[in-house]
């Protein structure tokens, strides 16, 4: 036995070499941490079962091909999973700088806009120097991709905070300028925070928690146990989760914490801790007094991947929001005791870094070519008379050559409401909502009514941006399509369909890790 038994790094380097991917050491301690493979060794020492290994990527790499395909069809284009990428390069620079539901990953618009082609795309769609663009913009990805790829773009939001997060991840920083900022921010928030209760409540509540969970729920021991079912998680995590409420209870009462807002009646009040929510205001108004504007906007877009991170729910429910959490709680996520968060400063402080960091490797990675996102509804933007208002120069090139395609991924039928997602922002910064403006929005819901207002929706979008194409157009459309509605788009664009590629969808945010796949579809002028 012991004879199988392999250290962590020798087990990322065999793997690695096995499926020719980059399996790191922490993918291997992850697993372990996480039950999926059994942790031998002793003395600090880690070791795993090297047959224990290849059995969970054989599961996982192998048996989730075979297994997709019986549920999605022989046509899916495997080679379009993007399974040989880890998402650290799924989420390369800019492309992390805000969370947003919905967008596609930076590969697949790379596959489309660069000049390869292969078995499987058999044409060349768009080349150095060309104008693509984007009605559908979200949080920027196309615009960041034909950046890299020497190709211009311009983007078509309803959202403005859609808008201001495409244009700060395209945007030129003063870096020295953007870093100095910040460490002042960080300074004056650590003062303003240093000598609060809430500080002094934090530290000994996590040390109560380290004590509590190291006894009752030991890592990676209590995993293992549950994912073997000798442990009903449901039942013990409920029953030790009450067990630690009053140890909680009498230190929000020793440290006169308060927890709620007095006023709920938005989403910022309703959503954060009352000691949060000052930090957050304190932090507003010092981002308020930057004079770049650059970097008064790189600083604004902080603080809101900062405050989505510090909003009153559990881990498990970041993604959908239930109802407000400010007690301790079991946490399935990580197999223990949680609490909410009752300060910014460390994630303030974390993103800041990490916003410097890829802001400078993207600047390693950037062309001289031009993007820029427009807050506007793409049924009836002028992009000529808009882009004027912007870069007189660069309006010249697209009168001149026009735009040579879109490539974007439209909302999908009832699925999220866009404005609702980054509430906490519309909130914070004042900025107008346009809800009643989107295609497909969750509240119009999946019924024939609203499949047939976003039939007409996304085909005007179409239409109005066709006259700012090039003759020879080619438009790709990431969708969903399980109702087939993007047959009777095209026809009502008066378009076709020429090609449609169907692609499994791997890395998924939402807890549904189920088989799902979407299409790209091809058209162009009938």
């Amino acid at each position: 036995m012991q004879s199988e038994l392999i250290t962590i790094k020798e087990a990322s380097e065999w793997i690695s070499i096995q499926y020719k991917k980059n399996v790191t050491p922490s993918n291997i301690s992850y697993l372990v941490n996480y039950g999926r493979i059994t942790k031998f060794g002793s003395n600090g020492s880690t070791l795993v079962s090297r047959e224990e290994v290849a059995k969970y990527y054989d599961s996982y790499y192998g048996n989730r091909k075979i297994n997709w395909k019986e549920k999605l069809g022989e046509d899916i284009d495997w080679h379009l999973s993007f399974e040989q990428y880890k998402e650290a390069e799924t989420t390369k620079h800019v492309h992390r700088l805000h969370p947003y539901k919905g967008k596609f990953i930076p590969q697949l618009v790379e596959y489309f806009l660069d000049e390869h082609f292969d078995e499987f795309k058999k044409a060349v769609y768009f080349r150095k120097g060309d104008i693509v663009l984007d009605p559908f913009c979200g949080s920027g990805t196309t615009l960041v991709q034909a950046n890299e790829l020497g190709i211009n773009a311009l983007g078509i939001d309803i959202s403005v905070f859609n808008s201001l997060i495409s244009n700060v991840k395209v945007g030129k920083y003063d870096l020295l300028d953007l870093t100095n900022e910040l460490k002042k921010i960080s300074k004056k928030l650590n003062e303003f925070v240093v000598y609060s209760n809430t500080i002094k409540f934090e530290q000994e509540l996590l040390e109560k928690l380290s004590e509590f969970n190291n006894e009752f729920f030991p890592s990676p021991a209590f995993k293992v146990e549950v994912k073997n079912k000798r442990v009903d998680e449901n039942k013990y995590g409920s029953e030790k989760e009450k067990q630690f409420l009053p140890i909680y209870k009498k230190l929000v009462d020793e440290y006169w914490i308060e927890l709620r807002q007095e006023s709920e009646g938005n989403f910022i009040d309703k959503w954060f801790l009352k000691h949060v929510r000052t930090e957050i205001d304190f932090v507003f108004e010092q981002i308020k007094k930057i004079k770049n504007q650059n970097t008064k906007k790189a600083a604004t877009i902080i603080l809101s991947r900062t405050i989505r991170s510090c909003r009153a729910t559990t881990h498990s429910d970041l993604a959908t929001l239930l109802e407000p959490v400010t007690t301790t709680y079991y946490c399935s996520k990580h197999g223990k005791i949680c609490k909410p968060l009752f300060s910014i400063l460390g994630w303030w402080e974390r993103y800041s870094k990490d916003t410097i960091k890829r802001l400078a490797e993207f600047n390693t990675l950037r062309t001289s070519t031009y993007q820029h996102c427009f807050t506007s509804d793409g049924r009836v933007i002028d992009l000529f008379c808009e882009s004027e208002k912007v870069n007189s120069n660069f309006t010249a090139l697209l009168k001149k050559q026009k735009i040579a395609g879109i490539f974007s991924s439209p909302p999908y039928v009832g699925l999220i409401d866009y404005h609702e997602q980054h509430a906490y922002a519309y909130d914070l910064f004042g900025f107008k909502r346009k809800d009643e403006l989107e295609i497909g929005p969750l509240s119009k819901g999946q019924g024939k009514e609203a499949k047939e207002s976003y039939v007409n929706g996304i085909a005007d979008v179409l239409i109005n941006c066709k006259r700012f194409l090039a003759d020879d157009y080619n438009i790709l459309l990431v969708a969903n399509d399980k109702y087939n509605l993007y047959p009777a788009i095209a026809e009502k664009a008066g378009m076709k369909i020429v090609q449609q590629y169907n692609r499994p969808v791997l890395n998924r945010t939402e807890k549904d890790k189920g088989a799902y796949s979407e299409s790209i579809f091809h058209l162009k002028t009938k």
